[in-house]
């Protein structure tokens, strides 16, 4: 009962009750991406996302991100890089985690850059 109240009121746990009806009567599913995010796209044109897990627009690929943004070019219908051994594997947003990048994460924060004229 409780996801059902969850996928009715709550926009950023995937999709809410009105995605999945939209889905349902009018999306046609294009694909599906290494992190488990569908793709979706009406006969009009309009494309979406339902997100496996928290949405996040940075979880969108390399291989999808030219497609959901109408950007032509010659892997839109692919959706298959050659990922070559230098490439890193696609890492989300990390801002506000454990993860995130600090720039002073080994130094003393506390410690002044300047000294003051006042002692």
């Amino acid at each position: 009962m409780l996801t059902f109240f969850n996928k009715i009121f709550t926009w950023w746990n995937r999709d809410t009750f009105g995605t999945r009806l939209k889905t349902i009567l009018f999306g046609k599913f294009v694909g599906k991406d290494d992190f488990g995010n569908k793709y979706y796209e009406n006969k009009k044109g309009k494309r979406w996302i339902i997100y496996a897990d928290e949405v996040d627009a940075s979880k969108i690929p390399v291989e999808w991100f030219s497609w959901i943004h109408f950007t032509s070019n010659k892997i839109e219908k692919n959706h298959k890089l050659e990922k070559y051994k230098w490439q890193k594997p696609h890492k989300p947003n990390l801002t506000g985690t454990e993860s995130a990048y600090y720039p002073n994460k080994n130094k003393n924060v506390n410690e002044k850059k300047y000294k003051t004229w006042k002692s």
